[in-house]
């Protein structure tokens, strides 16, 4: 499974920095061009631990979630780090911008949280055309934004998150371009993410935290996509059922919890989603054979 991709990685791996680019001090923001984006690769299919507001001129093929779909003109897109994605520049001469940022870079300023924006919710749309008023207008926005961040001024990221903010309710007063989603292999797509999903939930490091997602339902709600769907997706795709994958996973890491860590078995019960004991000595018997108790002392 590939690692998260980090902020600090993104900038190394894919762009050449301008000078001013990046707030290096705190590593929470850039604001970058389609110039500046290196050889324009491909980037690859994968999560990222960032927020990024695109702003796409000319062909581009975008892979977000389980859907596919090309641009021909000029879109805003928003990506939230929860659902991997891809961008292909499908010609050389594409311009735009990105601002990319932490969850933080707003969290912390606003004492609110940037997930409860419909723009980035689970399930959400991300893409929207605009026509050439609205492109004036988003041009606008990141130009501001760019003389800001290459200025001296002492509080020049609170107007930066104004403007984001600003590029956000435009966006979200006009439809998404739902229309020209289509679903290119999304079986195994869907599958992709759900693997994807299932996997960074591990490895578990505290028997406090609150264990995410532990349901097919869960799963589906997380992708905005039916339960069903999603059922129908993996079981096709792996000859396995999403139960029997979250099952198999969960039961790996109790294993792993039980040989390698010093949580009693009601912690290692409840780090895995398991209110009651007694229902995860069930779990664990019928996937393994033995009782929790029985597979710690025999290693």
């Amino acid at each position: 499974m590939e690692k998260t991709e980090t902020l600090e990685a993104f900038y190394k791996d894919k762009f050449n920095i301008r000078p001013g680019s990046i707030d290096s001090k705190n590593m929470q923001f850039a604001i970058l061009s389609n110039y500046e984006c290196a050889n324009g690769a491909t980037m690859l299919y994968r999560r990222r631990d960032f927020y990024k507001v695109s702003l796409f001129k000319g062909r581009v093929l975008l892979h977000y979630g389980d859907k596919s779909l090309e641009v021909d003109g000029t879109s805003l897109v928003f990506f939230n780090p929860d659902i991997p994605y891809t961008v292909e520049m499908l010609e050389e001469s594409n311009f735009g911008g990105y601002f990319i940022f932490r969850e933080a870079y707003f969290n912390d300023y606003y004492r609110s949280n940037i997930r409860d924006l419909p723009i980035f919710s689970d399930g959400s749309k991300p893409v929207y055309i605009l026509n050439k008023d609205q492109e004036q207008v988003a041009d606008a926005i990141f130009k501001r934004a760019q003389e800001e961040m290459a200025s001296g001024y002492e509080f020049k990221h609170d107007l930066i998150r104004n403007q984001i903010i600003e590029l956000i309710h435009f966006a979200m007063k006009m439809q998404p371009s739902e229309k020209l989603y289509q679903y290119v292999d999304a079986k195994v797509r869907v599958t992709a993410i759900f693997n994807e999903l299932l996997d960074r939930q591990f490895p578990v490091e505290s028997p406090i935290e609150e264990f995410g997602l532990r349901s097919a339902g869960d799963f589906a709600e997380k992708l905005g996509i039916h339960v069903n769907y999603l059922n129908r997706a993996v079981k096709s795709v792996t000859g396995k059922t999403t139960t029997e994958h979250i099952s198999e996973r969960l039961t790996r890491e109790a294993i792993a919890l039980l040989k390698h860590s010093h949580w009693s078995i009601s912690e290692i019960s409840y780090s895995l989603g398991f209110e009651d004991p007694s229902h995860f000595n069930h779990f664990f018997k019928k996937q393994t054979m033995q009782v929790p108790s029985s597979f710690r002392l025999a290693l």
